[in-house]
Order: C-alpha cells, then sequence, then structure tokens
C-alpha cells in the first residue's frame, strides 16, 4: 500500500527532497503508510528511513528533521484514501428513514475508525479487525467514541443486523486495558435495549474502569419514511422516564464509584420525561455536547452570561428567528429576557413543525428551509431572518432539502442572517445593532 501525493508545501521537508504531486509514500522504518494517521504519526519522528516513490522511481531516502516539524505532504482526501463505509443496518438507522431525492452525500453511512479521531465520529467497530484495534493502542489514540448500544451480543447482533456486531465488543476491553478512554453512546429503542437490558449494559460499561470517560444515552429519531424497516414505536413520557430513572440511578453510582458522574441521558430524556434540565454542574465536562447532552444548559448559561456584559445599543431592532419544536421553550425563554433588558430589541420566535421529516424529528439541526417557507410565510415581523448555522450544511449555504438561505428569505420577502448556534454568540448576534443606547434595567 502506499499513499499517492496530491501537493507539496512551499519550502518544507517534501519539497527539498523533490518531493511532487503524483509520487508516492510507501514506508517509514517498515512501517506501512496506508492513510493520513499513518503519514502524520510515523513523520512525527526528527529522524527516519523513507520508501517512496519519486517520479516512478523508488527510493529510500534519510530525512532528518526538527521534532514536529511538518513534513509537508498533503493528500487529495483528508483521509489519505476512501473512507470506511458502514457495514451495518442498525433498525434505528436515520439515513435508511431519509427520503428520497436529497444530496447524494447524505445517504452515505461512514463507519471510519480514523474519522472519530479527526471530526469526534462514533464508529460501532464492526469493519475493523485486530490490526486496527492495534494501531490504536500502538498510536495512543485516544479517546475513541464508540457506538455500543448494547453489551448483549446477539442483542447487538440484532440492532445492528452484523453477524460481527457482538464478536467486536471485545475490543471496548482490550482498549481499555491499554488505557485507551472511550466515550459510549447508546442508541435506546423503546421495548429493545432499555429496561433491565440497559442495566446489564450500563453494569458492563463501568466495570470496565475509568478509561470509560463517559456514557450517553440518547432516545433514537424516527422520520416518517419508514415503510419496510423494522418496526419502533417513540419513547412514551412514562417510557422515557422509566429509561432516565435506570441512566440516573447508574449515574449516581458512578459518580460515588470514580468521583465522575460518566452516565448521561441526553437532553430529549429530561425533555420527555417532563423533568427539569439538570444544573450545569451536572454535566462535569460538558463531555457529549455531540449526543445532545447537557446543550440545554450551557447554551442557556452562555446566553445569560452573554446578557451579563455591558452592551450599548442604540435604536430598534425587530428580527424573526426560527428553530426547532424541541429547542424553541428555551429561545424563547431567553429571547424574553433579552427584551426585558433591551426592550428596543425585539425578537418574534418562530418554532418550525418539521413536516419534511415526520417522526419524531423536533430537532433545530434538521428544520428544512422548505418547512420554514410553509410555516413562517406571512407571520415575520422584522426584516430580518435569522437562521442558525446548525440548519446549514458545513459551507452554510445549503439546507437539507436543498433550498439556500437566500431563497428562504426570498420566499418570506425579508432579508436573512445566519447566526451561530451557542448561545452566547447568539445573544451577541441578536443585541449587534451597530449603534449605541443606555442598556435598560427593570
Amino acid at each position: 500500500m502506499a499513499v499517492r501525493i496530491f501537493s507539496v508545501d512551499e519550502d518544507s521537508i517534501a519539497s527539498r527532497l523533490g518531493f511532487a504531486p503524483g509520487d508516492e509514500l510507501i514506508q517509514v522504518d517498515d512501517e506501512p503508510i496506508n492513510d493520513v494517521l499513518d503519514y502524520q504519526f510515523y513523520t512525527d519522528s526528527d529522524s527516519f528511513h523513507l520508501k517512496a516513490r519519486i517520479a516512478g522511481v523508488e527510493k529510500i531516502l534519510q530525512v532528518d528533521k526538527d521534532t514536529y516539524e511538518p513534513f509537508g505532504c498533503n493528500f487529495e482526501t483528508y483521509l489519505g484514501d476512501k473512507k470506511h463505509s458502514c457495514s451495518n443496518h442498525c433498525m434505528f438507522c436515520f439515513i435508511d428513514q431519509l427520503p428520497k431525492g436529497m444530496r447524494e452525500s447524505l445517504y452515505f453511512k461512514d463507519d471510519d475508525e480514523r474519522l472519530g479521531f479527526l471530526f469526534g465520529n462514533y464508529i460501532t467497530m464492526t469493519n475493523m479487525g485486530e490490526h486496527e484495534i492495534d494501531r490504536i493502542i500502538k498510536m495512543h489514540i485516544s479517546p475513541v467514541n464508540v457506538s455500543v448500544h448494547t453489551t448483549d451480543p446477539q442483542l447487538r447482533i440484532r440492532m445492528l443486523a452484523n453477524k460481527q456486531a457482538g464478536e467486536v465488543l471485545r475490543y471496548l476491553k482490550k482498549m481499555a486495558d491499554a488505557g485507551i478512554e472511550l466515550n459510549c453512546q447508546l442508541v435506546m429503542c423503546p421495548g429493545i435495549n432499555d429496561g433491565e437490558h440497559l442495566r446489564s449494559t450500563l453494569t458492563d460499561l463501568l466495570n470496565l474502569g475509568p478509561s470509560v470517560q463517559s456514557i450517553a444515552a440518547v432516545p433514537f429519531g424516527m422520520t416518517r419514511y419508514r415503510d419496510k424497516l423494522f418496526h419502533l414505536e417513540p419513547y412514551t413520557q412514562q417510557g422515557a422516564a422509566e429509561t432516565l430513572a435506570i441512566l440516573e440511578e447508574f449515574g449516581d453510582l458512578s459518580k460515588e464509584k470514580y468521583g465522575r458522574r460518566v452516565v448521561f441521558p441526553s437532553d430529549e430524556f429530561f425533555l420527555q420525561a417532563g423533568k427539569e434540565i439538570p444544573e450545569a454542574e451536572y454535566y462535569e465536562d460538558f463531555a457529549q455536547l455531540e449526543n445532545g447532552v447537557g446543550m440545554w444548559r450551557l447554551f442557556r448559561e452562555e446566553f445569560l452570561a452573554e446578557l451579563r456584559r455591558p452592551h450599548r445599543l442604540f435604536g430598534e431592532k425587530s428580527v424573526d428567528i426560527v428553530t426547532g419544536t424541541l429547542a424553541a421553550p428555551l429561545i424563547t425563554d431567553m429571547t424574553q429576557e433579552l427584551e426585558r433588558q433591551y426592550p428596543m430589541v425585539h425578537v418574534n420566535v418562530h418554532a418550525i413543525r418539521n413536516d419534511f421529516f415526520g417522526g419524531n424529528v423536533d430537532v433545530a439541526g434538521l428544520v428544512t428551509g422548505t418547512d420554514i417557507v410553509a410555516q413562517c410565510k406571512g407571520k415575520t415581523t422584522g426584516t430580518t431572518l435569522c437562521i442558525p448555522e446548525v440548519m446549514l450544511r458545513a459551507e452554510k449555504d445549503l439546507f437539507l432539502d436543498g433550498m439556500t438561505p437566500a431563497q428562504v428569505a426570498g420566499e418570506l420577502g425579508v432579508k436573512f442572517e445566519i447566526v451561530p448556534a451557542g448561545g452566547g454568540d447568539l445573544a451577541k448576534a441578536l443585541l449587534r445593532t451597530g449603534l449605541r443606547l443606555n442598556r435598560h434595567r427593570a
């Protein structure tokens, strides 16, 4: 195996050694270079032998450089090769529930441990062999984010529809014993992996010791496009409360045993069960924000902290902001407090019901332009529509349904502004007028 160079940094070690686009890196000190992780790890040394193919000729070069000095090669993809696709057919898979006709990239299921290291993605380990686990341990890639769901081998095979799903659970212990930190995810399906199965899973994971840094439990997401898929029903308030009680019980136990909570229910479990979101101290270092654990509390704390800072505004401002139905009560509460302190600013919150996906989809990140237009037509009160950046892809130019922010704003007859998702940053964006006036205090 080898990785092909796409470009070479100017004045880098690689350029001085004569590397050019199209050349290939083969080995460093007899270690094969298969992807960007191998490249970064093995070229990090201050001295090594490099086997490469330059202008079609295989050579072995002695490389001497400063420790941590970049070698200077770039590759066509950020991984150096193709992403590893998922080999599972999970009963709760959200991608399997997408309607037809969306962007092609949305249908790709990745299950790549390298993306976990680079971007924090979660992996199931079903397409990994012993050598990938050994590489994680050798390179001490940590933490590793794992979608566990259950530690019952047969149930995991059933949930993931993959014969390897049970066998690879042993990798958890192997990594934990080697000191690799693990963040675990449990996608909860009512009547499948909750109840006593959940108790068993939490017991097994906590028994792996302090290497398990956190365990997040989230209810599965269901759209209206589940034809011919495994039949699942969303959590009822009672079911959410019962599952929450188990998670809280084990969180308390781990707090006593390790001095850390470790087990965290997602915000959705508290909201669906009709329970108060815990205070910030409950979430410790907010290790599972990407799973919706503590986002509600952190947003509130940051928003209110920004309001406590001095802001001097002048003139009046009236804007509209869209959000999902899950976050709407929080956004409304925060903007009302903003208006109390700054009565010259008016924010009209639109809770967008997700008709595009249907089911129990209620998060802001899955709101589409189609639903915004349908539900905000004739109801905007300001001249600017604030669109949270989480509703758009990374380039901030497209909703999931392919509409652009400009198209949405045009349909509604307003200007648009893309606003940040964090509480403090959103508060600043809503207060930004470019003019000055004394702050109002009640």
